[in-house]
């Protein structure tokens, strides 16, 4: 079944346009990862399917449904939870109330998927007292994807999800969205380390000034001469 279609999307910030017919399209199930040189309006395109960015032109559909103009938190209760690079947990709260937080459009017990959240990422169960401004790097990405999952959601959109973390984290984190993903979730993800993240990915994007370079399968397009030559550092 097909989640997620933008069709088109030409977009950014004030006057100027970062997106210049961006087009993708999620299944559920999947892995999606983009990919692209900095500048490439990766992290916009993120944004736009989330009604962070103002659209001139495109559409987005959710399940058929056109979701367009709606707000973060409309999709939210859709089913579309999005977690950006950075200032994506709240400092002064503990590693349990920002779970908690993300819980906030739930009306019901939600302490056994709190309970699914600890096993998930055993680290945050045993530093759930502990303010989340004082986590390592590492640790406050998973606190915001712990959050995300709260509300169950059937797609989940990462932002450069290992940006700046070490290569133990860096593993670990992709790890950890394979489970994810696994569990049923599909994902949508924007990452810089290319070669890790389509080595995991179902499908991959790479964009170039806006605009679709390449598509195809996440190993075929880490197989790609030109692709690894100009994106992938070799």
């Amino acid at each position: 079944m097909i989640l997620l279609v933008a069709e088109a999307l030409r977009g950014g910030y004030g006057g100027a346009d970062i997106l210049n017919g961006t087009s993708l399209v999620v299944a559920a199930g999947e892995i999606v990862v983009i990919v692209g040189p900095n500048g490439a309006g990766k992290s916009t395109a993120l944004k736009a399917l989330v009604g962070l960015v103002t659209l001139r032109d495109g559409r987005v559909r959710l399940a058929g449904e056109d979701v367009t103009d709606l707000r973060a938190d409309q999709l939210a209760a859709r089913g579309v939870c999005y977690v950006p690079q950075e200032r994506n947990v709240f400092a002064s709260l503990t590693v349990q109330e920002n779970l908690e937080m993300g819980a906030f459009l739930r009306h019901d017990d939600f302490s056994g998927r709190l309970a699914q959240m600890f096993d998930l990422f055993p680290a945050l169960k045993e530093k759930r007292r502990q303010p989340a401004g004082t986590l390592s790097g590492g640790q406050r990405q998973m606190v915001a994807i712990a959050r995300a999952l709260m509300l169950e959601p059937r797609l989940l959109m990462l932002d450069e999800p290992t940006a700046g973390l070490s290569p133990q984290f860096t593993d670990m984190i992709f790890a950890k969205i394979v489970e994810i993903n696994n569990a049923g979730v599909a994902v949508l993800m924007v990452e810089q380390n290319a070669r890790e993240a389509l080595a995991i990915a179902h499908r991959g994007y790479v964009l170039v000034m806006g605009r679709n370079r390449f598509e195809d399968s996440g190993p075929a397009l880490a197989a790609n001469p030109e692709v690894a030559h100009m994106f992938l550092g070799g």
